[in-house]
């Protein structure tokens, strides 16, 4: 992936953190887009002065608008697309609110939608590239209070195969990867959040849900976002790559 150009929704922090970093040192140039100002810039500046080529570019994903006006900043061919960026919910169809469900919807289905649409025309008119979407084992398997969040996984799942189908000819491979639990920052402010003082028998309780006996890194699925995305992936596409543990293939 030597001197190509990538592109990350959500790269300020966790999974997409870990993504952009390992773009980065495989010498590729990274744009990423966040709404997180801070933790944006930090990573900027540690890669920066490592001498990796990385921009963060400050926008909503959820308005199309500014998604185009971003992506016309990107100098030059784009060869990947990582449709990264997402928000949690916790709640079953009763308690989960309209405006939940509104939010969850916006980030996690529409801003595939925006960041794909504003993004095609360049993968086509540089010969093709290659398109990932962060999905969910929740988009294929029923995980208690988590209506809303499944509800958009399996969005993402479903745009993901029509896309793949719609733009094989163009040379355009379309994949999701759907983790299991992975320990990102996200699994920390939920545990101290909800369960202060017990953080760390949440944790365990959470993590041996993985036959594998763990949660999974960031840096375990940027590793595979990495493969896919690379011409080591090149005949993969309209494919689910579950990374859980063995959460899907040994639940018992």
């Amino acid at each position: 992936m030597k001197n190509k150009t990538i592109l990350v929704t959500g790269g300020a922090s966790g999974i997409g953190a870990a993504i952009v970093r390992k773009f980065a040192e495989e010498k590729s140039t990274v744009y990423f887009i966040d709404t997180n100002k801070e933790a944006a810039s930090q990573i900027t500046e540690e890669l920066q002065k490592s001498g990796y080529e990385v921009h963060f570019l400050f926008g909503d994903i959820t308005n199309l608008t500014v998604v185009k006006e971003l992506i016309e900043k990107i100098p030059g061919k784009l060869d990947v697309l990582i449709n990264n960026a997402g928000i949690s919910h916790i709640g079953n169809v009763e308690n989960t609110s309209e405006d939940d469900f509104e939010k969850i919807f916006q980030v996690n289905v529409k801003g595939i939608f925006n960041c794909t649409k504003a993004a095609l025309d360049r993968l086509i008119t540089g010969g093709g590239g290659s398109i990932l979407n962060m999905c969910s084992v929740a988009a294929s398997i029923g995980i208690p209070d988590r209506f809303a969040y499944s509800m958009s996984k399996g969005a993402a799942l479903s745009m993901t195969l029509s896309i793949a189908r719609d733009y094989v000819d163009k040379n355009i491979r379309c994949n999701c990867i759907s983790p299991g639990r992975v320990h990102t920052p996200f699994v920390d402010g939920f545990l101290s959040k909800n369960y202060p003082g017990k953080e760390k028998e949440m944790f365990e309780k959470l993590a041996a849900t993985q036959p594998i006996g763990r949660m999974g890194s960031p840096e375990e699925i940027a590793q595979l976002a990495y493969f896919i995305s690379s011409d080591s992936g090149s005949f993969i596409t309209g494919a689910n790559y579950t990374i859980d543990g063995g959460f899907m293939g040994l639940k018992m």
